[in-house]
């Protein structure tokens, strides 16, 4: 089943995990954000493991 949403919950670290492994989806700001228009279905693997990888698990996608 195909991403179709992805967010960042309350919690984040700024460690920029999120941002090294799938940069066309996460940005770094003050903290880890989504960014605007971004195409989840060409970064699956990336926002997976972005979220699988996140020391504090508040990358949630569906």
């Amino acid at each position: 089943m195909a991403i179709t949403k992805v967010w960042i919950e309350d919690g984040c670290t700024s460690c920029a995990l999120c941002e090294d492994t799938c940069p066309d989806v996460f940005e770094l700001d003050d903290v880890s954000t989504v960014k605007e228009g971004a195409d989840f279905s060409a970064n699956e693997d990336g926002i997976k493991e972005s979220a699988e990888n996140c020391p504090v698990d508040v990358i949630k996608y569906k």
